[in-house]
C-alpha cells in the first residue's frame, strides 16, 4: 500500500466551497433539506462529478445515488458514502464530506492510473438527517432492507408532503432497486459532530459504533381556559405536562449518567397564547446512549413518569415511535484498519463511539463497516458555524483513501 498517493486537498476544498453554496444561508450554513429543490440542485452537481470521474451511476427507487469504479475483478465494491442532505441551519461539513471526500478518493485513483482488485463505489443516501421526514438514515436504511420501499415512499413529512411524491416531482425515483449494488465493505468518512477529537487535540478517530437512538413525539391533550381565572388545582394544562416530561427527561439522563443523553427538540403548544393555558402539546424527546439496557432503561423511566403526571393533571397522552435503533458496533476488523492507516500515515488517533446516528450503522447490517472521524471545531455541528480545519480535512481524506485501498486490495 503506498504511502506516496495522496488526494488534492484544494480540489477537495472547492468540492466542499462549491457544494456548499448550493442552498446557501447566511453565516455560511446551508439549508438542503431532504428533496427540496434545494436538494435536487446538490444532486445534481454531485451526480456531475460522478459522471465526469467515469463513475457509472444508478439511482434507486428511494433516491439513493452510486457511482461505481470497475476493479481489475467484477463483484461488489467497496463502498465510501454518507449524505448530502442537511437540517434548516446547517453546517458545510456534515455528510458532504464523506461524499467529495470519496470522489477525490476516485479523482487521486484516475490521476495516478491506479485500478484496484475490487470495484470502488462513492454513494450518497437520501434524507440522512431525517429533519423533514422520520425516520432519520432513510435511504440506506431502505438500502439495506430495514425499511419496506413502500412505506418509506409513504412517509409525510413535516409539511404534509410525502417522499414518493417529492422524489418524482425533483426526479429523482429512479430505475435501480434498492440493495444494488451489494457492497464488500463500507467506510464513511465524517466531522465528528462533537468535541472529543478537537479538545484532545487528535486529528483522526477510529469510530467503534453508534449510539442507540430513541426518538418519540409525545401528544398531550388538555383543556384550553382563561389564565387568570382557573385556579391552579382545576387546571388540565397541556403546556405544564410537556414541560414536566421535559424536565424530567433531563433529570433521568443525569441521573444514568455514562454516555446516556436526552433532548426535547421540537415542541408546539396550542392555541399558544399568553393568557390561555394550552389544550394541545405536541413534543419530541430523543434518548441516545451507547448501551441498549441502560437506553431501554431510560425509555421505561420516561413513559412511566409521562403516564403519571398525565394522570395526575387529568390530560390525556399519547405517543408515537418516530425512530427507534439499536447501539451498532463496527466490524473490528474496518475499525483496526482505520487506527492502522492513520498512525502509519502520521497522524494522531484515538477509538471512540459515535453519538450521531449515520448511514454507516446501516450498512454495518450487511457488510463490515467503520468510520472515520475528523474534529469538529468546538464540537458544534447542526450549524451554520460548524467547521473543520483544512489540514484536517485532507488528513481524514488520506486515511479514507488508503482505508479503501486496503479494502479492495
Amino acid at each position: 500500500m503506498s504511502t506516496e498517493l495522496r488526494i488534492d486537498a484544494n480540489r477537495l476544498a472547492a468540492r466542499i466551497e462549491a457544494l456548499g453554496a448550493v442552498g446557501a444561508i447566511p453565516g455560511g450554513g446551508v439549508c438542503r433539506l431532504a428533496l427540496t429543490d434545494e436538494d435536487r440542485a446538490g444532486r445534481d452537481l454531485v451526480q456531475g462529478w460522478m459522471r465526469e470521474l467515469g463513475l457509472a451511476v444508478s439511482i434507486d427507487a428511494i433516491g439513493n445515488v452510486v457511482g461505481v469504479r470497475l476493479g481489475i475483478e467484477p463483484g461488489p465494491p467497496v463502498m465510501a458514502g454518507s449524505h448530502i442532505d442537511t437540517v434548516r441551519t446547517g453546517g458545510r461539513f456534515d455528510g458532504n464530506l464523506g461524499v467529495l471526500a470519496g470522489l477525490e478518493v476516485i479523482q487521486a485513483l484516475n490521476d495516478a492510473k491506479v485500478v484496484t482488485r475490487r470495484p470502488l463505489a462513492v454513494a450518497f443516501f437520501t434524507n440522512e438527517e431525517g429533519a423533514r421526514f422520520s425516520p432519520d438514515m432513510m435511504g440506506s436504511l431502505a438500502y439495506v432492507g430495514g425499511l419496506p420501499l413502500e412505506n418509506a415512499l409513504a412517509t409525510v413529512g413535516i409539511d404534509g408532503e410525502s417522499v414518493g411524491d417529492c422524489l418524482k416531482k425533483i426526479g429523482y425515483q429512479g430505475p435501480a432497486p434498492c440493495g444494488q449494488p451489494q457492497v464488500h465493505a463500507y467506510v464513511e468518512l465524517h466531522v465528528e459532530q462533537g468535541p472529543v477529537l478537537d479538545l484532545e487535540g487528535i486529528t483522526i478517530g477510529a469510530v467503534e459504533g453508534v449510539q442507540g437512538i430513541s426518538w418519540t413525539e409525545f401528544t398531550v391533550l388538555g383543556l384550553s381556559n382563561h389564565a387568570g381565572t382557573t385556579p391552579m388545582r382545576l387546571r388540565h394544562d397541556a403546556g405544564y405536562v410537556a414541560c414536566a416530561i421535559a424536565h424530567e427527561a433531563r433529570e433521568i439522563a443525569r441521573s444514568l449518567g455514562g454516555d446516556q443523553v436526552a433532548t426535547v427538540g421540537a415542541i408546539n403548544l396550542s392555541p399558544n397564547l399568553v393568557n390561555v393555558i394550552a389544550n394541545r402539546a405536541v413534543f419530541t424527546v430523543d434518548l441516545r446512549n451507547t448501551g441498549e439496557g441502560v437506553l431501554q432503561q431510560a425509555e421505561r423511566r420516561l413513559h412511566a413518569f409521562a403516564g403519571e403526571i398525565a394522570a395526575a393533571e387529568g390530560v390525556t397522552l399519547s405517543h408515537r415511535v418516530l425512530a427507534r435503533f439499536e447501539p451498532v458496533s463496527f466490524d473490528p476488523a474496518v475499525v483496526a484498519l482505520v487506527e492502522a492507516t492513520a498512525r502509519r500515515l502520521g497522524h494522531s488517533v484515538r477509538r471512540l463511539p459515535s453519538g450521531a446516528g449515520h448511514d454507516a450503522q446501516m450498512l454495518a447490517r450487511v457488510c463490515p463497516a467503520g468510520m472515520i472521524f475528523v474534529p469538529s471545531v468546538g464540537g458544534i455541528s447542526h450549524n451554520v458555524k460548524e467547521f473543520t480545519a483544512a489540514s484536517d480535512l485532507e488528513a481524514g481524506a488520506n486515511v479514507l483513501l488508503h482505508t479503501l485501498l486496503a479494502l479492495a486490495n
